[in-house]
């Protein structure tokens, strides 16, 4: 345990820099921005310092903090972290630098705009490393306000139903995993997600269900997978999965865009979060159960959005529905692992290696969609607003240093090999393909589908004629590159030394395979 509560410190840092932010806004914008800017980059320092710190060889929880809060309500202040959750925290301090960066010349984001961001933040670093889940579970909405006004306040202008879709969307989904967790409460007396696993794993849980909780005569296993079906609606609405993903498209599409590189960078992965923090160790077993129906609504996550992004004319809705159906890789590589129940070193391997893509596509598809649609904001800038796919054509020619950048990271998100989102999707592949064969097969689908749709992209934006209209556009400036150069190094960086993230989470990851035998 570590003498200096870092993990506090670091959670409280963004939240500190919002009151910051929020009090230096009278000085003006430029003092609130260098703020957040400053803040942004201190908790990504301590996020660094987390990351030196970890030792990826121990078992459980590093850097734990314990303090007793209320203990008759169960609720304790018990935070720590993994591999699992330190790659989440990088992400998440990442992808939020980047948003401010690219808030950075857009004068409608004021300081109430960077505190909402930091706040975001707090959220997004609370959800992360608490262990508690009443603890947790403020932070998991904390997240989810700053969220809804980001997008109700800055958006375009359907952003009122937009916010309020993501609202209801999410609010839902929340309750129904609040009802379940006090339901655990009621049978087992506990809310730490540590020891809810250890009961799950010797099966004492089962048996608390059985004994504290007597619904219309059902016996411990309906009423332990009607539990389950409410922690899952919880985490299925914040991935999403289809078919509960209805706020994204217009979530995404109208919001602006430095607060959807947030969106789909950061905060889409609370839900994959929650799969492996929550899902997979507590309802092994009743994941195993429904195996089936969750294999058919991964892969109906991954092909069905593809196609949909492929019929999209707006680039905004296009990268949005891309969005989903890369996470879908994350969620049919869980639930791979949890319908498999083979112990011998093949299936250990396949499911190591799943749960490892699945960690690495999480951190690879942050960057990169955050990145995307940062391109997309300074193209809307440069073109006054227009970000439909027929609006453009040629663009290379004009904007050759903006046309190469951001093909790279089209092609980073499309998986080419030398490239961050290469390894997640490979490893994920090379898992699930022994585990469950036809879901992988049927996943190729969508995988094929993201080709196209990129594709059709960087032929319809960027080659072709240029367009009269466009002749004029401005490249990227010095420093315009100089902020993007980060991201774009990091693709090459992890694409061809992924060793770099998957070697912080071998502990993690075996930790979870070993959690699955039932």
């Amino acid at each position: 345990m570590s003498s200096f509560p870092l993990i506090s410190a670091l959670t409280l840092l963004p939240f500190a820099g919002g009151i910051a932010v929020l009090l230096l806004g009278r000085a003006g914008r430029s003092a609130a921005r260098l703020t957040a800017v400053v803040f942004a980059m201190a908790s990504l320092a301590l996020t660094l310092l987390l990351w030196r710190g970890f030792q990826p060889g121990l078992p459980g929880m590093q850097f734990q903090e314990w303090h007793a809060w209320a203990p008759a309500l169960g609720l304790q202040y018990h935070v720590g972290l993994d591999g699992l959750s330190l790659l989440m925290l990088a992400v998440s301090s990442i992808v939020v630098l980047m948003s401010i960066a690219a808030s950075w010349s857009n004068l409608k984001q004021g300081p109430a705009y960077f505190s909402l961001l930091l706040f975001l933040e707090t959220g997004l670093f609370g959800t992360y490393t608490a262990l508690n889940f009443l603890h947790w579970f403020l932070y998991w909405e904390l997240s989810l306000i700053p969220a809804f006004f980001l997008i109700r306040i800055w958006g375009g202008s359907g952003r009122a139903r937009a916010a309020t879709q993501f609202f209801v969307y999410t609010m839902v989904g929340s309750i129904t995993l609040l009802l379940a967790f006090l339901a655990i409460f009621l049978a087992s007396g506990s809310f730490d997600f540590i020891e809810l696993t250890q009961m799950a794993q010797t099966g004492q849980l089962a048996s608390a269900i059985a004994q504290n909780l007597h619904w219309h005569q059902w016996d411990s296993g309906h009423i332990t997978m009607v539990l389950f079906g409410g922690a899952f609606l919880g985490f299925a609405v914040k991935t999403p999965v289809v078919p509960f993903h209805g706020w994204l498209g217009s979530a995404y599409a109208e919001a602006a865009p430095e607060t959807t590189m947030v969106l789909t960078g950061a905060l889409s992965k609370m839900g994959v979060y929650g799969f492996l923090r929550i899902l997979l160790p507590i309802f092994p077993e009743q994941m195993w159960r429904a195996r089936t129906i969750l294999l058919w609504l991964a892969v109906a996550t991954i092909v069905l959005p593809a196609l949909t992004a492929w019929a999209q004319t707006d680039l905004k809705r296009m990268f949005a529905y891309s969005s989903i159906n890369h996470l879908g890789y994350c969620i049919l590589g869980i639930v791979a692992v949890a319908g498999s129940t083979g112990a011998d070193a093949s299936f250990v391997s396949a499911k190591a290696a799943a749960l490892t893509g699945v960690m690495l596509q999480m951190f690879s598809h942050g960057i990169t969609a955050a990145t995307l649609f940062w391109f997309l904001t300074l193209l809307e800038r440069r073109s006054g607003g227009l970000l439909g796919l027929d609006d453009f054509g040629g663009l290379r020619r004009a904007m050759p240093v903006f046309s190469g950048l951001m093909g790279i990271a089209l092609f980073a998100s499309l998986g080419l090999p030398g490239l961050i989102g290469f390894p997640g999707e490979f490893l994920i592949f090379k898992g699930v393909f022994p585990l469950s064969w036809w879901a992988a097969a049927l996943a190729l689908i969508g995988l094929l589908m993201t080709a196209v749709f990129l594709l059709t992209v960087l032929q319809r934006v960027f080659s072709g004629p240029l367009r009269e209209r466009w002749a004029g556009l401005q490249d990227l400036t010095l420093a315009e590159r100089c902020m993007l150069a980060p991201g774009v190094a990091l693709m090459f960086v992890v694409g061809l030394y992924p060793q770099l993230i998957s070697g912080m989470l071998h502990g993690t990851v075996m930790q979870l395979v070993a959690q699955v035998r039932f």
